[in-house]
This record gives C-alpha cells, sequence and structure tokens, in this order.
C-alpha cells in the first residue's frame, strides 16, 4: 500500500464530520497532533484497514456537512482509514451526489427521466436555474424514484443537521421553495398516498401501508407483525428454506433467480462468517416500490431481513439504501433502532439463542450499484464496479464471504409465505410465477402508483385500473433496460414466462405508459444518455459501446427512413458487441429498449 498525502489540511467543519462518524484521532498517524511516540512507531494501521467499509459513510459526512469533499477532508479521511488518497479520490469521482469541486451548500436534484420528461422535466429546469441565484446548485440527473409524482426534485442542502425537502410533484415556485428554504417546504404526501388500491381486501405486500403507523412497532405487531418471524423460529433454518424453495418464489429484483436455491446454496457453505445484504438502491427508472415498502411499512423489512439471515446463518446484514430516499432513510433508521430496543434485533432476539443485527449504507448515486457485486465494493469502500463471476456471491460475496443478497420486495413475500403456508402462497399466481407482484405504473395514467396484482394479469388489466390518458403511443416494460410494446400488445400475461415468450422483460415490474403526445426519439436519447452516464467504465464494450449508441442516436433523432438506415446499422452491432461481452446486465441490457422501440415501435420509419 503505497500512501501519498497532500498539504491540504482540513477545515473545522470537515474535521467533526470525520470525527463523529469515527471517533477521535488516537495518533499522528491517523490526524492527532504529533507527539514523540509517534515518531517511533506506527499504532492503529490494522485497525485502521480493518475499517476501509466506512471509506463511503466517511464521504457521506463530509459532503452532508460541507457540501462538497475538499482534497484537505478527502486527506484527513484517507489518515484516518489507512486507504490511498488515490483510491479514495476514485470512490469520491464515482458517485454522482458527491462532488471534489467546490459548490453551493445547496444542491437541488431535478430528475430528466423518462417519466419526468414527460411530465414537463426540460422547461421545469429551465424555470428553476432562472428563479435561482447562485447560492444553489442545480443538477438535472437521473430518476429520483417518484415517477408517480413527476416531475420531481429533490434538495439537499449541506449543514449539521444536513436538511432534505422533496417536490413532487414539482412546480416552479415550489422548487425553487424546496431549494431556498427546505424546513418551510410542503411536507410530502405519506406513501399510501403511491397505493391507489389502498383499502382494496386481499392485498398482502401492501396491505399495512397506510393502515398502521410506520414509525410504531406496537401498532406493527398489532397488525400481524412478527407472526411470520416466531413461525420461523419454530420451522428452524431449513424448515424456513423450505417453504421458500416450496413457494416458488422468484427474485424479484429483474434477474428472477429462485430465492430458495439461493438461499440454501449459501447456508450450505463451510466459510463463516455469512452476511445478508438487502438491495435498496433501486435505481430503475420508473421504479418506486421499495421506497414506498420502507417509507409506509418498514418494520416488515426488518422482519423479513431477520428471517432470511436466521435461514442462511447470518449474524449481521447490511441494508443499501439510495442515497435519493431521504424519508425511506430516516424510516429504516427508527425501525432499526426501535427493534433493537425492543430486543427483535440484537442477542438473543425472542428469546431464542440467536443474534442478528442489521446496518444501514446509504448509497450516493450510481445505478451500478443495483447490481450485488458493484453493491458489495460500494459497501467494501471501493469504486462500485462489478465483479467477474464465478466466484458467484453465495460462495464469495460480501467482504469474501458467503452473501445472500435480494432486494425490498424479493423480502417483503418471505412473511406471507410463512403466515400463508407455501402450498397457499403458491397458489397465487401462475405455475411459473407465484404469488403477488407490485408494478410501478406511471406515464400518461390517471391513477399512477404502486399496484399489487396476483401474476398472470394481463397488461391491458393493469392499464385499465390505471386508466390511461389520451391515445396510447407505447408502454415500456422493465424500465430503461427493458423493451417497448405497441398499444395492440397489451393482452401480454404479466409474468416471467409470459413476456420471455413476448420477446419483451417483465425486469423490476416497471410499467411506463406513453401516448402520442411523447416524442419517442427523444425518451430513446434520453435512455442512451442514461446508460452512458451510468456505465461504470470498467469493461470496453459497455464503456464504449453506450458512448456510440448515444452518439448515434443523437444524429439520427430528428430523422427518419434511408437517412437513418446506416446510423439504425451501426445501433444493431453496437448493441450486440454490448450484450455478448459486457462483464455485466448493465452493458448486457443498454440496447433493449432502443432495440425494441425501433422493432416493435418503427420508432425511425
Amino acid at each position: 500500500m503505497d500512501l501519498h498525502f497532500g498539504d491540504s489540511k482540513p477545515t473545522d467543519d470537515e474535521r467533526a464530520a470525520v470525527d463523529a462518524l469515527l471517533g477521535p484521532p488516537q495518533s499522528a498517524w491517523e490526524g492527532a497532533d504529533r507527539t514523540d511516540a509517534d515518531l517511533r512507531w506506527a499504532r492503529g494501521g490494522r485497525e485502521a484497514r480493518d475499517r476501509r467499509d466506512l471509506l463511503l459513510p466517511g464521504l457521506h459526512a463530509v459532503n452532508d456537512r460541507v457540501g462538497w469533499i475538499s482534497e484537505g477532508a478527502l486527506d484527513y479521511l484517507c489518515r484516518r482509514l489507512t486507504v490511498p488518497p488515490a483510491e479514495a479520490y476514485g470512490v469520491a469521482t464515482f458517485y454522482a451526489m458527491f462532488s471534489v469541486r467546490p459548490r453551493p451548500s445547496t444542491v437541488l436534484h431535478v430528475c430528466t427521466d423518462l417519466a419526468c420528461a414527460a411530465a414537463g422535466a426540460q422547461e421545469l429546469c429551465a424555470g428553476v436555474e432562472a428563479g435561482l441565484g447562485p447560492g444553489v446548485h442545480v443538477e438535472r440527473g437521473p430518476c429520483l424514484g417518484l415517477c408517480e409524482r413527476a416531475p420531481a426534485a429533490l434538495a439537499i442542502r449541506a449543514g449539521d443537521p444536513v436538511r432534505t425537502a422533496v417536490s413532487a410533484p414539482a412546480t416552479v415556485r415550489e422548487a425553487v421553495l424546496a431549494a431556498t428554504a427546505p424546513d418551510s417546504a410542503p411536507e410530502e404526501p405519506p406513501a399510501v398516498s403511491a397505493v391507489p388500491q389502498a383499502g382494496d381486501d386481499g392485498l398482502v405486500l401492501l396491505r399495512r401501508v397506510g393502515v398502521v403507523d410506520p414509525a410504531s412497532l406496537d401498532d406493527y405487531r398489532a397488525h400481524g407483525g412478527y407472526t411470520a418471524l416466531r413461525r420461523a423460529f419454530a420451522l428452524g433454518p431449513a424448515g424456513v428454506i423450505r417453504e421458500v424453495t416450496d413457494s416458488g418464489l422468484l427474485g424479484r429484483g429483474g434477474a428472477a433467480f429462485p430465492t430458495g436455491r439461493k438461499w440454501q446454496a449459501t447456508a450450505s457453505q463451510p466459510d463463516r462468517p455469512h452476511y445478508l445484504v438487502c438491495n435498496a438502491d433501486e435505481s430503475e427508472p420508473g421504479t418506486f416500490k421499495d421506497r414506498v415498502l420502507m417509507e409506509g411499512d418498514p418494520y416488515a423489512l426488518v422482519e423479513a431481513m431477520t428471517i432470511a439471515a436466521y435461514a442462511v446463518g447470518a449474524h449481521r446484514g447490511y441494508l443499501y439504501l439510495r442515497g435519493e430516499y431521504p424519508r425511506a432513510l430516516h424510516r429504516m433508521h427508527h425501525a432499526v433502532d426501535r427493534a433493537r430496543a425492543r430486543g427483535l434485533l440484537g442477542d438473543d432476539i425472542l428469546g431464542q439463542g440467536y443474534s442478528f443485527d442489521i446496518e444501514i449504507r446509504r448509497g450516493a448515486g450510481a445505478y451500478i450499484c443495483g447490481e450485488e457485486t458493484a453493491l458489495f465494493n460500494s459497501i467494501e469502500g471501493y469504486r462500485g464496479e462489478p465483479r467477474s463471476k464465478p466466484p458467484f456471491p453465495v460462495e464469495k460475496g460480501l467482504f469474501g464471504r458467503p452473501t445472500v443478497e435480494n432486494n425490498v420486495e424479493t423480502l417483503v413475500n418471505v412473511l406471507p409465505i410463512l403466515t400463508m403456508g407455501a402450498p397457499a402462497y403458491a397458489a397465487v399466481g401462475t405455475g411459473g410465477s407465484t404469488g403477488p407482484k407490485l408494478f410501478c405504473v406511471s406515464g400518461s395514467v390517471e391513477r399512477p402508483g404502486v399496484y399489487e396484482l396476483p401474476f398472470g394479469t394481463t397488461l391491458g388489466e393493469l392499464l385499465a385500473r390505471a386508466g390511461v390518458r389520451g391515445r396510447l403511443r407505447a408502454v415500456l416494460l422493465g424500465g430503461a433496460a427493458g423493451g417497448f410494446v405497441r398499444p395492440d400488445e397489451t393482452d401480454i400475461p404479466l409474468t416471467f414466462e409470459g413476456t420471455r415468450a413476448a420477446g419483451t422483460t417483465l425486469g423490476s415490474g416497471v410499467v411506463m405508459a406513453f401516448d402520442d403526445t411523447v416524442p419517442l426519439p427523444r425518451l430513446l436519447l434520453r435512455i442512451a444518455e442514461f446508460f452512458r452516464d451510468e456505465s461504470c467504465g470498467q469493461c470496453v464494450p459497455c464503456r464504449v459501446g453506450t458512448v456510440r449508441q448515444e452518439e448515434a442516436l443523437r444524429r439520427i433523432t430528428d430523422r427518419t427512413g434511408a437517412a437513418a438506415a446506416d446510423d439504425i446499422a451501426l445501433l444493431r452491432e453496437v448493441g450486440r458487441a454490448m450484450r455478448d461481452a459486457s462483464i455485466c446486465g448493465l452493458g448486457q441490457t443498454a440496447w433493449n429498449a432502443v432495440e425494441s422501440a425501433i422493432d416493435r415501435l418503427g420508432a425511425y420509419e
């Protein structure tokens, strides 16, 4: 390890932010005043290196306090953790929410992704930039996970404490107010406002959203909370895995891998310790179901993580929560703290002799960290770049140990599996796609939000519930990494096997409708811009291919027919190369939506 520190010094605020996280430095080797003893030997180096995983929280601490990360602050954090500054700089510049250049203490993030673009995000940005002075930095960025209330803006004001304000649906006036006076901005509507079916009989995953007080553990338990965990303890770890396997539960993050198989593979590994990671970094444009679950029913996720950890023999879990979700972060911190205080986390949970605890880690704006191995690298304090497989996470995952990684919706499904029983759960949906599914509906619809329906419901039935506005032009399934379908294809059954047979994908459950007033070529260009920005750059097919895809789409945005033919042929060649040779799903799927728009919708005819 080669450490090269500069001469820059941290400010008092920067030093205080780091020390609040790490505690005061113990020697000059990690930033304290030098003493004679420090000149003779180095102390604490091994302990500091073991805390490398605190690099991302440390960067957050400085960025939250000051608004950006100076060279002096980065050097001080590196001394405290014994991390080479060059490596820490690579991590700090990897995430969109950090800045290593001076900027105002208030940043207004305005979403310009698909749902918000269709709802007037460009006009909102222009109005906000004209109405704000130099004291606010306006950041045009990717999806904020508020698609049901598009267009959306998130204001973050650095300080102690950091302040946030959400404006959605945003007007110029409200976005300016959120940025200039975040404490005076209107309060966000409750999570239940994103659930059009609230109050309906038969809801399973969403039944408590809007019914229980999300801050009250007692209210959660009064509505069936911790019944599933008690049954898990009665079944034992092997029994829990058997129930999950028999239920047919497939992962809800897009890959649709059998959850029981993943749990069994991890539990059977002799290497210890085992880890559990909940992936709450839902950054796919159009996806917001996990946010609604965490904001409206946070204790359900705490209970589900405890069950999953018990099944695979893990005693520590990490909840990786995207940085653009301030309310979900607050709710989950409160839920974890209350569960720990009441003996539902920590040692001897429910008197069963089992110990488990959850640590929340905040993302910082990197779509690629939704990929499981990139997420592990991010937690460990490295750039969030995917790892080559094999070895697979069930063998060598977080910190090189066997790890189970599931997203929020997948884990929350475990609760009804244990309370209903595997046969009853498997009877819902279809043979290949069992149980209920959450769909994130946005775009040109009257009632956007999260819908819970059994697998097998058709796309047309879902759109009828949401109420299509205007003349339907196209539907995007699965988000930016998904595919478009035509208005005459709404009889597609919403199952993993049904969408696959139709030549598209269900993905994470995104259903985004666009009427004929939305310029399709502009949407495709925005998708290409998104993938170019979010590519981690590790592998050549994705790093170069996403740029070439955007360049070609920019050239033909306003052209059709023969004028676009050469660039369309180039797009197909680039798309095949990305799909065949990229190291992870980002590059492998970056061409999907564009290809489907060309072939199914005739976007450039």
